[in-house]
């Protein structure tokens, strides 16, 4: 099967209808697709992962996100990139063994995260510092429901310091501000 995004872009607008889901699984392909050129992988097979990682979530949320994996099985999917969807819910029991699944772990949360923060700067994306994610990240009532313990287990997982993977988050984000609705200039 060749992966390619506009394929990957119909499966998932067929699935999610939510804007805002739809936004975050935009943020997280780019934040896979930063870390795909900073590992010198293929950024659209990457990209792909991250763009699908939450398929079942809104029509199926309490059996996300093992019937987006059925799904992407029928389609012919590769296993990699199945056994990393499965892997970045931590209740699948799926270990996550390759660097692509650490990175969907170590992405998924902590983009979301970081989205949240830019939406509440003046100036979005634009010149956020690790400092001030991490200052967000000791107020429990910013963003509430992220998972701070399961940021950290996944960061320690991925094996990269704290400040490194949010810079390559928010250059990955960069990219995409406008369609995430974070262009603020």
């Amino acid at each position: 099967m060749t992966i390619s995004r506009d394929a990957a872009l119909v499966l998932l607008k067929e699935y999610v209808a939510s804007e805002r889901l739809q936004k975050h699984c935009f943020a997280v392909e780019a934040s896979m697709r930063a870390y795909a050129r900073h590992f010198g992988e293929d950024e659209e097979y990457w990209g792909v992962c991250g763009l699908l990682h939450d398929l079942d979530y809104e029509k199926f949320p309490d059996e996300h996100p093992f019937l987006a994996v059925k799904k992407l099985e029928e389609l012919g999917y590769p296993e990699d990139i199945q056994s990393a969807i499965l892997g970045h819910a931590t209740y699948s029991g799926v270990a996550r063994e390759s660097l692509m699944a650490k990175c969907l772990f170590a992405v998924d949360e902590l983009t979301g995260f970081i989205v949240a923060c830019a939406y509440v700067r003046p100036e979005g994306l634009r010149g956020m510092k690790p400092n001030s994610v991490k200052k967000k990240l000791k107020d429990k009532a910013f963003a509430a429901k992220v998972s701070r313990e399961e940021i950290a287990q996944a960061v320690d997982a991925f094996g990269v310091l704290l400040d490194e993977h949010i810079e390559r988050i928010i250059e990955g984000l960069l990219v995409v501000e406008g369609e995430l609705g974070l262009d603020k200039t």
